[in-house]
């Protein structure tokens, strides 16, 4: 049985004096209610919650943790660059350092802006397309996550029809329905923004389609606007050149954040130079947008990322938990959706429409030291290890069984909405 006396405190703490208790992504109210809202520690691939229980985690901080939480390498240049200065008057020479690295990293790149969350740079993004073509509109794919900006959010708490103008929705790869976006923005098209693999929330994720990449490439060409490859969730989990590498379509734009600096306050936006002065005219900034210690823990994280096997040892430790959890769910009579790359899966049960089956599925994993997610996508790290993937496998053998036991299932409340 999980432990939760702690956690159970600090919700009622926290419920007096933070809206709701919490708020956006790191709320819990649409998770089953066992799982806890706050946590002590971290290390490696596993972390502690409030009440001291251990958890293989799965979600790796929504997307930050890439070589491990606490990496020794990582860690020691934010710390020494810490001691040598911070935020300061001015930048220090670890920003240069920071661009070169990934300027030399991403093959469309030749040049980089920092800022400090995704939403700062898909932002600075739509800003620099509109800035270079001088037009408005944006075209975007349905669902698609961008950030909680008033121009991407689908929340529409203090939005106005006027925060979200001048944009046009398509269904990601759907070449006909993105054709006909274009068509409608005419000669105001500004840029098109795509995400690099549909990783939205709730449903099947999928690769891009090689066909819509490069349509969206040579639309963009046709019509003189930008291509922006939002790349914040995914960037360095698919490959280490931008994502869209993969399909062999380069963006003019692309953004980037979640773990470049593993985890440490950093995001990017990256150009080529057919958008150079564009970028160099907008007006964006932040007090803490050139904080020297997280960029110098974004070089170390950058080294890593080119002298070591990273990514193909999370391939491979991916590929082992879905061929595992296909043969176990199957050998227990489920339908296991596993979809998405292999480094960041999404699950979702077979005739499960309110999640009922996710829930009691995941929960049962929880208390079994896994920590998983019934609806979103989730992430592996470089820290993990067979013997981790092993352990979540036998985890899930046993969730399986006890998914079985606790059938029928009641509907799930919190998610009724999917089938409203």
């Amino acid at each position: 049985m999980i432990r939760n006396s702690v956690d159970r405190a600090l919700r009622d703490r926290a419920e007096a004096v933070i809206p709701n208790g919490m708020y956006g992504h790191q709320a819990v109210g649409l998770l089953p209610d066992d799982y806890p809202q706050f946590f002590s520690r971290a290390e490696g691939a596993r972390l502690w919650d409030a009440d001291g229980n251990e958890l293989i985690d799965f979600m790796c901080a929504y997307g930050p943790n890439l070589f491990g939480y606490g990496n020794p390498q990582i860690n020691a240049a934010f710390v020494r660059q810490m001691e040598e200065g911070d935020t300061l008057t001015g930048p220090t020479a670890r920003i240069v350092e920071m661009a070169e690295a990934m300027v030399a990293m991403v093959s469309h790149a030749d040049w980089a802006i920092f800022c400090k969350n995704g939403t700062d740079a898909t932002a600075m993004a739509a800003v620099v397309a509109r800035a270079h073509t001088r037009r408005k509109t944006i075209v975007r794919a349905k669902g698609a996550y961008h950030g909680w900006a008033p121009l991407f959010t689908s929340r529409r708490a203090g939005i106005t029809p006027e925060d979200q103008a001048h944009q046009i929705i398509c269904d990601y790869n759907d070449v006909a329905s993105l054709e006909a976006a274009v068509a409608q923005a005419g000669e105001d098209l500004a840029g098109v923004f795509a995400a690099p693999v549909k990783h939205d929330a709730f449903i099947d994720q999928a690769p891009p389609d090689p066909a819509y990449a490069n349509r969206a490439r040579a639309l963009c060409d046709e019509a003189g606007a930008l291509l922006v490859v939002d790349d914040v969730r995914a960037g360095l989990r698919i490959a280490r050149d931008c994502s869209w590498s993969t399909v062999g379509v380069e963006p003019d734009l692309s953004t980037w954040g979640k773990c470049i600096a593993n985890g440490h306050p950093i995001s990017a936006l990256l150009g080529s130079n057919k958008a150079r002065t564009a970028a160099g005219k907008i007006f964006a900034t932040g007090s803490y947008w050139f904080q020297s210690a997280p960029l110098a823990a974004g070089v170390a994280t950058m080294q890593l990322v080119r002298d070591t096997d990273y990514l193909e040892r999370i391939e491979t430790l991916g590929q082992r938990l879905r061929d595992g959890l296909a043969e176990r769910a199957s050998a227990a009579g489920f339908g296991l959706r596993q979809t998405g790359p292999v480094t960041m899966p999404l699950f979702l049960f077979e005739d499960d429409p309110d999640l009922r089956k996710g829930f009691c599925w995941s929960s049962a994993m929880l208390e079994r030291g896994v920590y998983v997610h019934p609806w979103h996508n989730m992430f592996l790290c470089a820290a993990m290890t067979e013997a981790d993937i092993d352990q979540t496998l036998d985890a899930a053998e046993g969730s399986f069984k006890a998914l079985k036991a606790a059938q029928p299932l009641a509907p799930v409340e919190k998610m009724a909405f999917l089938t409203a």
